[in-house]
Protein backbone atom coordinates (compact mmCIF):
# COMPACT_ATOMS: atom_id res chain seq x y z
CA UNK A 1 0.00 0.00 0.00
CA UNK A 2 1.73 3.32 -1.18
CA UNK A 3 2.15 6.44 1.85
CA UNK A 4 -0.49 9.29 1.40
CA UNK A 5 1.07 12.08 -0.67
CA UNK A 6 2.54 14.82 1.59
CA UNK A 7 1.55 18.41 0.44
CA UNK A 8 3.39 21.85 0.75
CA UNK A 9 1.87 23.80 3.73
CA UNK A 10 2.84 27.04 3.12
CA UNK A 11 2.02 26.67 -0.89
CA UNK A 12 -1.62 25.02 0.72
CA UNK A 13 -1.67 28.40 2.81
CA UNK A 14 -1.58 30.67 0.06
CA UNK A 15 -3.88 29.24 -2.16
CA UNK A 16 -5.98 29.20 0.87
CA UNK A 17 -5.67 32.93 1.27
CA UNK A 18 -6.72 33.53 -2.09
CA UNK A 19 -9.85 31.73 -1.11
CA UNK A 20 -10.80 34.03 1.65
CA UNK A 21 -9.56 36.51 0.03
CA UNK A 22 -12.29 36.50 -2.93
CA UNK A 23 -15.28 35.15 -1.14
CA UNK A 24 -14.94 35.88 2.60
CA UNK A 25 -14.72 33.46 5.89
CA UNK A 26 -18.18 32.34 5.67
CA UNK A 27 -18.06 32.27 1.87
CA UNK A 28 -15.54 30.10 1.88
CA UNK A 29 -16.46 26.77 1.99
CA UNK A 30 -14.66 23.97 3.22
CA UNK A 31 -15.05 22.63 -0.49
CA UNK A 32 -13.19 25.66 -1.99
CA UNK A 33 -10.13 25.53 1.32
CA UNK A 34 -9.86 21.56 0.48
CA UNK A 35 -9.83 21.91 -3.67
CA UNK A 36 -7.68 24.90 -3.28
CA UNK A 37 -5.04 23.36 -0.71
CA UNK A 38 -5.53 20.09 -3.09
CA UNK A 39 -6.04 17.95 0.14
CA UNK A 40 -9.05 15.64 2.05
CA UNK A 41 -10.47 17.50 4.57
CA UNK A 42 -9.12 15.55 7.91
CA UNK A 43 -5.39 16.12 6.20
CA UNK A 44 -6.43 20.43 5.65
CA UNK A 45 -7.65 19.81 10.14
CA UNK A 46 -4.36 17.93 11.03
CA UNK A 47 -2.16 20.69 9.19
CA UNK A 48 -4.04 24.09 10.45
CA UNK A 49 -6.65 23.23 12.60
CA UNK A 50 -10.68 24.29 12.18
CA UNK A 51 -11.51 26.88 9.70
CA UNK A 52 -11.39 29.91 12.43
CA UNK A 53 -7.69 28.71 13.13
CA UNK A 54 -6.93 28.22 9.54
CA UNK A 55 -8.51 31.86 8.78
CA UNK A 56 -6.54 33.51 11.39
CA UNK A 57 -3.29 31.92 9.66
CA UNK A 58 -4.34 33.06 6.50
CA UNK A 59 -4.80 36.98 7.83
CA UNK A 60 -1.18 35.89 9.53
CA UNK A 61 0.55 35.56 5.98
CA UNK A 62 -1.77 38.34 4.32
CA UNK A 63 0.26 40.75 6.61
CA UNK A 64 3.77 39.25 6.22
CA UNK A 65 2.63 38.83 2.63
CA UNK A 66 1.14 42.04 1.51
CA UNK A 67 1.28 44.30 3.90
CA UNK A 68 4.93 44.87 4.20
CA UNK A 69 3.91 48.41 3.13
CA UNK A 70 2.85 49.54 6.79
CA UNK A 71 6.04 48.94 8.20
CA UNK A 72 7.85 50.67 5.13
CA UNK A 73 5.19 53.59 5.60
CA UNK A 74 5.91 54.54 9.36
CA UNK A 75 9.53 55.27 8.62
CA UNK A 76 8.91 57.86 5.75
CA UNK A 77 10.06 61.46 7.12
CA UNK A 78 6.88 63.56 7.35
CA UNK A 79 2.87 62.67 8.40
CA UNK A 80 2.00 63.34 4.22
CA UNK A 81 4.08 60.96 2.84
CA UNK A 82 3.48 58.50 5.27
CA UNK A 83 -0.09 58.59 4.37
CA UNK A 84 -0.13 59.17 0.72
CA UNK A 85 2.65 56.00 1.20
CA UNK A 86 -0.28 54.14 2.65
CA UNK A 87 -2.89 55.23 0.80
CA UNK A 88 -1.26 54.55 -2.52
CA UNK A 89 0.44 51.07 -1.64
CA UNK A 90 -3.36 49.86 -0.72
CA UNK A 91 -4.85 51.20 -4.33
CA UNK A 92 -2.47 49.26 -5.82
CA UNK A 93 -2.82 46.00 -3.88
CA UNK A 94 -6.53 46.15 -3.37
CA UNK A 95 -6.56 46.02 -7.83
CA UNK A 96 -3.16 43.70 -8.16
CA UNK A 97 -5.16 40.52 -8.18
CA UNK A 98 -8.89 41.01 -10.29
CA UNK A 99 -9.95 37.81 -8.87
CA UNK A 100 -9.26 38.44 -5.49
CA UNK A 101 -9.90 42.55 -5.14
CA UNK A 102 -10.11 44.51 -2.47
CA UNK A 103 -8.44 44.01 0.97
CA UNK A 104 -8.62 40.22 3.01
CA UNK A 105 -9.19 42.73 6.44
CA UNK A 106 -12.45 44.54 4.98
CA UNK A 107 -13.76 41.23 2.49
CA UNK A 108 -13.44 38.42 5.56
CA UNK A 109 -16.06 38.99 7.35
CA UNK A 110 -18.36 42.19 6.70
CA UNK A 111 -20.98 41.23 8.50
CA UNK A 112 -22.00 37.22 9.11
CA UNK A 113 -23.51 34.97 11.24
CA UNK A 114 -23.01 34.43 15.10
CA UNK A 115 -20.83 31.85 14.62
CA UNK A 116 -18.10 33.67 12.66
CA UNK A 117 -17.81 36.68 15.34
CA UNK A 118 -14.83 35.77 16.57
CA UNK A 119 -13.19 36.03 12.92
CA UNK A 120 -14.67 39.26 12.76
CA UNK A 121 -13.48 40.32 16.40
CA UNK A 122 -10.34 39.47 14.54
CA UNK A 123 -10.49 41.04 12.19
CA UNK A 124 -11.54 44.62 14.02
CA UNK A 125 -8.53 43.84 15.88
CA UNK A 126 -6.11 43.57 12.77
CA UNK A 127 -7.82 47.17 11.78
CA UNK A 128 -7.34 48.21 15.46
CA UNK A 129 -3.34 47.80 15.31
CA UNK A 130 -3.25 49.52 12.05
CA UNK A 131 -5.21 52.20 12.99
CA UNK A 132 -2.63 52.24 16.25
CA UNK A 133 0.60 52.34 14.63
CA UNK A 134 -0.72 55.05 12.35
CA UNK A 135 -1.95 56.93 15.78
CA UNK A 136 1.34 56.80 17.34
CA UNK A 137 3.19 57.76 14.02
CA UNK A 138 0.69 61.26 13.41
CA UNK A 139 1.65 61.88 17.24
CA UNK A 140 5.63 61.87 16.70
CA UNK A 141 5.03 63.93 13.64
CA UNK A 142 3.27 66.41 15.65
CA UNK A 143 5.32 66.37 18.29
CA UNK A 144 8.06 67.21 15.74
CA UNK A 145 6.52 69.87 14.38
CA UNK A 146 5.42 68.41 11.03
CA UNK A 147 1.79 68.56 11.50
CA UNK A 148 -0.68 71.69 12.35
CA UNK A 149 -0.76 72.61 16.21
CA UNK A 150 -4.23 71.84 15.75
CA UNK A 151 -3.78 68.25 14.10
CA UNK A 152 -5.32 65.48 15.77
CA UNK A 153 -3.11 62.19 15.01
CA UNK A 154 -6.12 60.13 16.27
CA UNK A 155 -8.63 61.56 13.90
CA UNK A 156 -6.35 61.30 11.19
CA UNK A 157 -5.33 58.12 11.70
CA UNK A 158 -8.81 56.89 11.80
CA UNK A 159 -9.66 59.14 8.58
CA UNK A 160 -6.75 57.34 6.69
CA UNK A 161 -7.77 54.15 8.08
CA UNK A 162 -11.17 55.17 6.66
CA UNK A 163 -9.90 55.76 3.36
CA UNK A 164 -8.40 52.78 3.35
CA UNK A 165 -11.48 50.84 4.34
CA UNK A 166 -13.81 52.71 1.86
CA UNK A 167 -11.22 52.13 -1.01
CA UNK A 168 -11.63 48.69 -0.30
CA UNK A 169 -14.69 47.93 -1.11
CA UNK A 170 -14.84 50.05 -4.18
CA UNK A 171 -11.99 47.81 -5.62
CA UNK A 172 -13.88 44.83 -4.66
CA UNK A 173 -16.53 46.53 -6.67
CA UNK A 174 -14.47 46.73 -9.83
CA UNK A 175 -13.16 50.39 -9.56
CA UNK A 176 -10.28 51.18 -11.31
CA UNK A 177 -6.56 51.67 -9.81
CA UNK A 178 -6.73 55.15 -11.71
CA UNK A 179 -10.11 55.78 -10.13
CA UNK A 180 -8.88 55.26 -6.51
CA UNK A 181 -5.39 57.01 -7.18
CA UNK A 182 -7.88 60.23 -7.70
CA UNK A 183 -9.65 59.47 -4.45
CA UNK A 184 -6.73 59.00 -2.27
CA UNK A 185 -5.41 62.31 -4.10
CA UNK A 186 -8.52 64.25 -2.92
CA UNK A 187 -8.16 62.88 0.19
CA UNK A 188 -4.67 64.06 1.04
CA UNK A 189 -5.64 67.59 -1.07
CA UNK A 190 -6.47 68.54 2.58
CA UNK A 191 -3.64 67.21 4.97
CA UNK A 192 -2.74 70.05 7.76
CA UNK A 193 0.72 69.93 7.07
CA UNK A 194 2.62 72.66 9.62
CA UNK A 195 2.07 76.17 8.15
CA UNK A 196 5.58 77.87 6.84
CA UNK A 197 6.09 81.63 7.80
Amino acid sequence: MGRRREFDVEEALDAILCVFWRKGYEGASYADLTQAAGVERPALYAAFGNKEELFRKALERYYERYMNFIPEALEQPTALEVAKHVLYRSVELNTRYPEHAGCLGINGVLAGSDAAEPVRQALIDFRAAGETLLRERFERAKAEGDLQATAQPAVLAAFVMAMLHGMAVQAKAGFSRSTLEAVAAQALSGWPTKQTQ
